[in-house]
């Protein structure tokens, strides 16, 4: 396919058919990921992927704008990308970007020079639209049997949850209140620094948890009777992955997985003992996530501050799985039919 004369932001007119390979690409402040799959008779399989951790919000709430060097690792990052669509021979691909696009003044214009470079198409994502692509994403994990859910997607720009009530909302059309927050791993450690002395955790906990509180709408009700939390970030994979000792990332063990908060905040109080150079040195974090898992820990606090639930399921999946469900026609509605008719 060549992506200069296509555009590779192809929607689906049709349902894919077995065989068909379909693709999402998740540009966002910290990392630029890419899911291949093909269309099976039992579902998706993945048949490739990417990941890069390119910071392209590097210094964006400081000076309001992506640095020429964000945008040339981000370029670098998209190329390889390009690749791999055009030789995977994708029928249907979509491309998303998230918060750093958003926000920043000059990055309309950096979206046009990812066409021009790469032939990529980005699709600039609404909060409430990137909010109900993660948990559509998550949702095979979802307990059936729980009232209610709470997605929690800790990006490196905001922080966006999706709340939903199932006893509640049957047949509505744009199920769950989202609610975002302007704050993620890169934007509070780049305020409060990159290892933040136990005031600045503290402080950076109170700010999250202030903001929610502020945009906290009323169905949004303190009482955890019922919740399922579900986490899909860095953040929690990694808290998960070194709770459980793993020595190499392992997405299989991960996946999944049913957190108690004791050990959550057991975790986070290690990981902030530890210096940067200590932290990166964990086969689980590494240089990239060094200096920005502490962040993520306070955002994790805070919302937990707010709807203290006794655990948290581990996703490791999220965003592009929601975009790959909506290119086989699926819809969070749809997906939540079968429980809320029952």
């Amino acid at each position: 396919m060549d992506l200069r004369a296509e555009p590779a932001d192809l929607r689906v007119a049709v349902r894919p058919r077995p065989g068909d390979r379909l693709a999402a690409l998740d540009l966002g402040t910290n990392n630029c990921r890419l899911l291949v799959c093909e269309v099976g008779s039992d579902g998706l399989e993945v048949i490739d992927s990417f990941s890069r951790i390119v910071r392209l919000g590097e210094g964006l709430s400081r000076y309001e704008r992506l640095s020429e060097a964000a945008m040339a690792r981000t370029l670098a990052a998209l190329k390889v990308c390009a690749r791999i669509i055009a030789r995977h021979h994708c029928a249907a691909v979509r491309c998303v970007a998230t918060e750093a696009c958003r926000r920043a003044i000059n990055g309309p214009d950096f979206l046009r020079r990812v066409r021009r470079v790469t032939g990529l198409e980005l699709e600039l994502l609404d909060h409430a639209e990137e909010a109900r692509l993660a948990m559509l994403g998550c949702l095979p994990l979802a307990d059936p049997d729980a009232d209610r859910l709470l997605v929690l997607d800790i990006g490196g720009g905001s922080t966006d949850l999706l709340w939903l009530d199932r006893r509640s909302e049957p047949g509505t059309a744009e199920p769950g209140t989202a609610l975002s927050l302007p704050l993620g791993v890169v934007t509070l450690a780049e305020t409060f620094g990159r290892e933040p002395s136990a005031e600045a955790y503290g402080a950076m906990v109170d700010l999250v948890h202030a903001r929610l509180l502020a945009q906290m709408p009323e169905r949004a009700t303190f009482d955890p009777t019922g919740l399922e939390m579900l986490g899909t970030s860095g953040t929690v994979t990694t808290l998960a992955a070194v709770h459980i000792g793993l020595r190499r990332y392992d997405r299989r063990k991960v996946d999944g997985l049913v957190l108690p908060f004791a050990a959550v905040r057991a975790v986070s109080a290690e990981l902030r003992s530890l210096g940067n150079a200590a932290r990166a040195a964990h086969p689980c974090i590494g240089h990239g996530r060094a200096d920005l898992v502490v962040a993520g820990c306070a955002i994790l606090d805070a919302v937990h501050r707010l709807w203290p639930v006794a655990h948290l399921k581990v996703a490791d999946r999220g965003l592009r799985e929601g975009i790959l469900a909506r290119l086989m026609g699926v819809t969070l509605a749809a997906a939540l039919r079968p429980r809320v008719t029952a």
